[in-house]
């Protein structure tokens, strides 16, 4: 089978700013309880994911176009860019901004924990 992947905009994600769209590649039923999201993430100019926790599930972010901030547990920044990757553990908060005029884009991928 092939089909689209299925887009949703969201605005202000979890308290961030400006617009993100998430590209599903997958719905939470076709990952089968091992995840529940893989997406291509596109954060627009910017706009930013905002500082979340993930408890009982960790995200690994791929970088693939442009440049973010990855705000990572500690609160540190990192700017990141296409070919970097940011874990994200499971407790652990974290927040990506995109400060710039062009879109960043990013695979995420939500594993549960319990999916061993």
């Amino acid at each position: 089978m092939v089909r689209k992947e299925n887009v949703v905009i969201k605005e202000g994600l979890k308290g961030g700013n400006g617009t993100v769209e998430i590209h599903h590649f997958l719905t939470e039923e076709e990952l089968m309880g091992h995840a529940t999201m893989y997406a291509r993430v596109v954060l627009k100019p910017h706009s930013s994911i905002g500082w979340h926790q993930h408890i009982g599930n960790t995200e690994p972010y791929a970088i693939i176009k442009g440049e973010g901030t990855f705000v990572d547990n500690d609160g540190s920044k990192t700017t990141v860019h296409p070919g970097d990757v940011c874990l994200i553990e499971v407790g652990q908060w974290h927040a990506m901004e995109n400060n710039t005029d062009e879109d960043m884009e990013m695979i995420a991928l939500i594993i549960n924990d319990w999916a061993k």
